[in-house]
C-alpha cells in the first residue's frame, strides 16, 4: 500500500509482505544505502552495507523459500543463504531460527502449497 506503515493501511497480509521483502525492500536499500549514496560519516556506509548484504541474504531465501517449483538445488540454495542469515543475525540483531523451512522444502516442495496458514497466522500475531 501506499502508505504501508500508517494505521490506516490496515493489516498487512502475507502475499503483500513477500512483495514487500522480496521487491520494494531491496530497491530501497539499494537506493538508499548503496554505492554513490553520501553518508555522515566514513564508519556509516561500512555499517550500512553490512546490513544490506545482511538483508539480503534474508531476500534470497524468501524468494526461493516461495517458488513455485522446489528442487534439491533450490533447497540448498535456500540453506546456504538462512544460515549465513542467522549466522550475522546472532551478531547483528537478536537469534531468529528457520532452520526448519530447508527440512519442510525437500518433504512438502513449493512453500505456497503448506504454508500459508501458519505464516500468515504468525504475522497476524506479529502485527
Amino acid at each position: 500500500p501506499k502508505n504501508f506503515g500508517e494505521a490506516s493501511a490496515g493489516t498487512i497480509k502475507a502475499d503483500k509482505w513477500q512483495s514487500l521483502i522480496t521487491i520494494y525492500l531491496p530497491i530501497t536499500l539499494v537506493s538508499l544505502w548503496g554505492a554513490g549514496t553520501l553518508h555522515s560519516s566514513d564508519e556509516h556506509p561500512v555499517y550500512l552495507r553490512i546490513i544490506l548484504d545482511h538483508t539480503m541474504e534474508l531476500v534470497c531465501a524468501v524468494y526461493l523459500a516461495c517458488a513455485r517449483t522446489m528442487t534439491a538445488r533450490r533447497a540448498e540454495a535456500y540453506h546456504s543463504h538462512i544460515t549465513t542469515y542467522v549466522r550475522k543475525l546472532q551478531k547483528i540483531h537478536p537469534t531468529f531460527s528457520s532452520f526448519h523451512i530447508y527440512d519442510y522444502l525437500l518433504l512438502f516442495g513449493p512453500a505456497h502449497s503448506w504454508w500459508c496458514f501458519s505464516f500468515k497466522h504468525l504475522i497476524g500475531i506479529l502485527q
